[in-house]
């Protein structure tokens, strides 16, 4: 049995779902750990299947899409996936700020805010969940949008084909590699946790 390497650096993040209601949950992981581990202790911590396609996006002040960090390598010349990109690599100090989004048919968009970077604490498992607040909303309770804001039912049937099998539909959609969502999905507000 290896011994839990100690005095490593944990980064801890606040991470908001976009709902009408304050829902977030803060995740302390390791600051080596990749943005791949990050993408699944955030499904784990709202209770989310893992399966669907999902993006980091670095972000600003104003929450504003940055680069991309895709759970997948789409394009041959695609230089970030979460698999081979460590949170280190990306972040560094408290108040930086990265987009989740996951599964691309419902848009599930995740706040995920730097809010400290610390030592780990003796015999703690990372990454783990340090605070719940709020009740995470079924992964279901968004409808799916199959044809994106920029195309009606039938030029997206023209272009792929009809979508009556949904697994089917969702693969041609991300072998383009094209983008099919709502980049003003990105500019909305989010609910304050200063308050709470």
């Amino acid at each position: 049995m290896t011994n839990k390497l100690s005095n490593v650096n944990i980064f801890k993040f606040r991470v908001i779902v976009d709902t009408e209601q304050d829902v977030f949950r803060d995740i302390e992981i390791e600051t080596d750990a990749t943005f791949e581990q990050l993408h699944e202790a955030i499904l784990d911590a709202f209770d989310f299947e893992a399966g669907e396609m999902a993006s980091f996006y670095m972000s600003n002040e104003q929450w504003e899409k940055g680069l991309e960090i895709p759970l997948m390598d789409m394009a041959v010349d695609a230089a970030l996936s979460m698999k081979s990109t460590k949170l280190s690599d990306m972040l560094s100090k408290p108040s930086e700020k990265v987009l989740y989004v996951y599964d691309f048919m419902r848009m599930w968009i995740f706040y995920v805010e730097l809010m400290e970077v610390k030592k780990d604490a003796p015999s703690t498992i990372y990454p783990r969940v340090a605070l719940v607040y709020g009740d995470a909303p079924s992964q279901d309770s968004k409808e799916m949008d199959l044809f994106g804001s920029e195309f009606s039912e039938e030029e997206f049937t023209e272009m792929h084909g009809d979508v009556s099998d949904e697994e089917e539909g969702e693969e041609d959609m991300f072998e383009s590699g094209e983008d099919y969502f709502d980049e003003s999905e990105f500019n909305g507000s989010y609910g304050s946790y200063d308050d709470h």
